[in-house]
C-alpha cells in the first residue's frame, strides 16, 4: 500500500533511478531529462541503450546489494523498465526509497499463473485456461482447452516460451520438451483482433488511459500498432470498455506507475484480457510523437509525485517495429537500412535505440508515422515499410 510519504513531490534537479538499461529505459531517460531530472541506470551490460544516455550508469547485476544501495542512496525514486527484474531487488530498494511499481505488482506480472488468477479474481474476463504445475494436470485438463497454447509461467515475452498444441498428446510432449516448468494451458479463442491500453496511475489513486492501439504481431513480436484518436462507432464501445478495464486492473493492484493491459477482441465483440506489463509498452511508443504527454513522461511524473500528464492523442498514427532483420539483404549480408528514404516520408518519426549489433528478431528501433487521418498515416507507414523492406498489409 502507498503511504503519505509516497506522494511527496520530487522537484526537477533531483535523481530518478531505473533498473534496466534497455530501450524502454533509454526513452525514459530522454523524457525525465527533458523535465530536468537526472537519471541513474543500473544494468549489468557495459554498453546498454539506457546507460549510454543516462547521467550515471551503475554497471552491476540487478541483485547486487552494494549497487542497489548506491542507487537508493542517490535517487529519490526508482522504477524499472522490464518485469523480470528480481522482486527482491525492488523490496530492498523500497526499504529506503520510493519504488514504483511495487514488488507485489511486478511479482504478479512475472508469473502467468499468478497473473491469470489475479485478473479472474478482479472480475476481468480471461480466456479459458488451466495452471500446469504437476505431472498429471495436463491429462486432467478440460477438452475445451484444446487446441490451445502452452505458455511458460515465467520469463516469457515476445512469443518466447509459448507452444501451440492441437491436442492433449501434443501438450504433454511440449511440456516435457520445456523441462516440465510451470505453465499455463490456454484455449485458443476466436480472435478478431488484438488491442492494448496503456494507463498511468499515481499514488493518490488517480489514473488516465491512452487511446487503445490495434496491434499486429509476427512470430510473437509486435510488428505494427495503429491508433486513431476518434475510433469508428463500430469500435468505440470496446475501446471504452478496454480503457475502463485497464484502469480497473490498475486500481485492483493498487498500482502506481505505467501499466499496459493487452486484450483479445473476439469475433463476437467480447474482450478478453491476455496479459499485463508493469511498465511502458512497445504498443505505447506512439505516445511519444502523437500525444500531449508520452507514456515515459507519465512514468517520470508518477515517480516524482507530479500531476499526471494529458494523455490526449493529437493525430492518427501507425508505428512500425524495426527489427535487426532489416539490416540484412536478400543474401544475408549486413547493410545499413535506407534511413534517408524513411525520413523522407511525410509524418515519419524515427527512433533508434543505440544497439551496437543488429540481430534477427532483435528490437533495434521503431518508426511512427503521423497523419491528419488514419488513411494518411497508413499510406506513410506503407512507404516507410517499403523503404525498410518490412511486410505491411494493414
Amino acid at each position: 500500500m502507498n503511504t503519505p510519504s509516497d506522494v511527496s513531490v520530487i522537484a526537477p534537479g533531483n535523481w530518478l533511478g531505473m533498473l534496466g538499461g534497455g530501450q524502454l529505459g533509454r526513452m525514459f531517460c530522454h523524457a525525465a531529462q527533458s523535465m530536468g531530472y537526472k537519471v541513474a541506470v543500473l544494468d549489468p551490460a557495459a554498453e546498454c541503450p539506457a546507460g549510454v544516455v543516462a547521467d550515471l550508469h551503475i554497471q552491476a547485476a540487478y541483485d547486487d546489494a552494494q549497487a542497489l544501495d548506491r542507487l537508493a542512496g542517490l535517487c529519490a525514486a526508482v522504477t524499472t523498465e522490464f518485469e523480470n527484474v528480481p522482486a527482491q531487488s525492488l523490496e530492498r530498494l523500497a526499504q529506503s526509497v520510493r519504488v514504483s511499481p511495487d514488488s507485489r505488482s511486478v511479482a504478479i506480472a512475472q508469473d502467468r499463473i499468478a497473473e491469470k488468477s489475479f485478473l479472474a479474481r478482479a472480475g476481468v474476463p480471461v480466456a479459458p485456461h488451466a495452471a500446469i504445475v504437476q505431472p498429471g494436470e495436463l491429462e486432467q485438463a478440460g477438452n475445451e482447452l484444446f487446441p490451445g497454447i502452452l505458455k511458460s509461467a515465467r520469463l516469457g515475452y515476445d512469443g518466447k516460451g509459448q507452444v501451440r498444441v492441437a491436442s492433449r498428446a501434443e501438450a504433454i510432449e511440449a511440456w516435457e520438451a520445456m523441462g516440465r516448468v510451470p505453465c499455463v494451458l490456454e484455449a485458443l479463442v476466436p480472435l478478431a483482433s488484438e488491442i492494448s491500453v496503456v494507463v498511468a496511475r499515481n499514488a493518490q489513486g488517480q489514473s488516465v488511459a491512452y487511446a487503445p492501439s490495434l496491434n499486429e504481431h509476427r512470430d510473437g513480436i509486435l510488428a505494427v500498432s495503429t491508433v486513431e484518436p476518434q475510433a469508428p462507432k463500430s469500435a468505440q464501445a470496446f475501446h471504452q470498455a478496454a480503457a475502463r478495464i485497464a484502469q480497473d486492473v490498475a486500481h485492483a493492484l493498487d498500482y502506481v506507475g505505467v501499466l499496459c493491459v493487452e486484450f483479445f477482441v473476439l469475433n463476437d465483440g467480447r474482450l478478453v484480457a491476455n496479459e499485463m506489463a508493469p511498465r511502458p509498452h512497445n504498443s505505447g511508443h506512439y505516445t511519444i510523437d502523437a500525444c500531449i504527454s508520452s507514456q515515459f513522461e507519465q512514468q517520470a511524473r508518477v515517480m516524482a509525485g507530479q500531476p499526471l500528464g494529458d494523455p490526449s492523442c493529437l493525430c492518427a498514427s501507425v508505428m512500425l517495429n524495426v527489427l535487426g532483420d532489416v539490416w540484412f539483404d536478400a543474401q544475408g549480408e549486413l547493410r545499413e537500412p535506407d534511413w534517408t528514404r524513411v525520413l523522407g516520408v511525410p509524418g515519419a518519426k524515427l527512433h533508434l535505440y543505440g544497439k551496437a549489433e543488429a540481430r534477427r528478431g532483435r528490437k533495434m528501433g521503431h518508426v511512427t508515422v503521423l497523419g491528419a487521418t488514419l488513411g494518411a498515416a497508413r499510406e506513410g507507414a506503407r512507404e516507410a515499410a517499403a523503404a525498410l523492406r518490412i511486410p505491411f498489409d494493414v
